[in-house]
């Protein structure tokens, strides 16, 4: 297996993985037969976990977490915890797929608003012929509901499953579960399903690659502004942490 470098942003660990890289380690998980859990880390990750020790120790002891925002690359620039490249969530979902449906891996879709996962199924089931969807289920991550959708997870016996309940609550969610369940990879996706299912359109290209994402989506969901506090307060923190002699931030452990 690839032995992936870690970074520390402001005490957040990070694997400093290639999209490919990120590809080759899921293979080896797969693979290797035990359960795995995948975090996609962000800006808001990082200040979460400031403030939220269980959040900060499921990053602590997840078995890859991909740095999924540029905002992370400029601080890894910054704090000299180098990152070579992004690897967007639902970029590397969409990858995933497309390598299940090559191999006869089953995946299965959990979370989003109702008949969001059924659709986001669809497409991919139409941009990669031969995927086999194990299952699909909004659910929620209230601990009521658990028994029924573990459940359904046991009789669905998934290779990766994919978990839409939004951060912390899908990554704290699959933290709690996964050991019990012992699927091989369990990966939380935010709003993945809602980007490929077309229901969210993302943000075009020039913009992504600009680090202009959050604009976008600001532009779109102007709601989310609370949300998008954590960009300017993680921008400061990271100055801070660089000029104010903190060096790669303190942990929140």
């Amino acid at each position: 297996m690839i032995e992936a470098p870690v970074r520390r942003i402001l005490g957040v660990r990070v694997h400093d993985v290639t999209m490919g890289e990120a590809l080759r380690i899921v293979e080896a998980f797969l693979a290797g037969g035990q359960s795995h859990q995948i975090c996609t880390v962000n800006p808001e990750f990082v200040m979460r976990a400031q403030r939220d020790p269980a959040f900060f120790q499921t990053l602590e002891n997840a078995d890859l977490n991909v740095p999924d925002g540029v905002g992370l690359l400029w601080a890894g620039r910054v704090l000299g915890q180098p990152l070579r490249e992004r690897v967007p969530g639902v970029e590397l979902m969409e990858a995933l797929a497309a390598r299940a449906a090559e191999r006869g891996w089953r995946i299965f879709l959990l979370g989003a608003a109702a008949g969001v996962a059924d659709r986001a199924a669809a497409v991919l089931q139409a941009r990669y012929p031969g995927l086999v969807v194990a299952g699909t289920f909004a659910g929620s991550p209230r601990p009521e509901d658990a028994p029924a959708i573990l459940e359904r997870l046991r009789r669905a016996r998934p290779d990766l499953l994919f978990v839409a309940y939004g951060a912390p609550q899908q990554d704290l969610w699959i933290a709690r579960y996964q050991p019990e369940l012992g699927i091989p990879v369990a990966m939380g996706v935010g709003g993945a399903f809602d980007f490929i299912a077309g229901m969210v359109p993302r943000a075009p290209r020039w913009m992504r690659e600009a680090g202009l994402e959050w604009l976008y989506r600001l532009i779109r969901q102007p709601w989310r502004w609370r949300r998008m506090l954590a960009l300017p307060q993680f921008v400061l923190a990271v100055l801070a942490a660089r000029y104010g002699g903190g060096g790669t931030g303190a942990g929140a452990g």
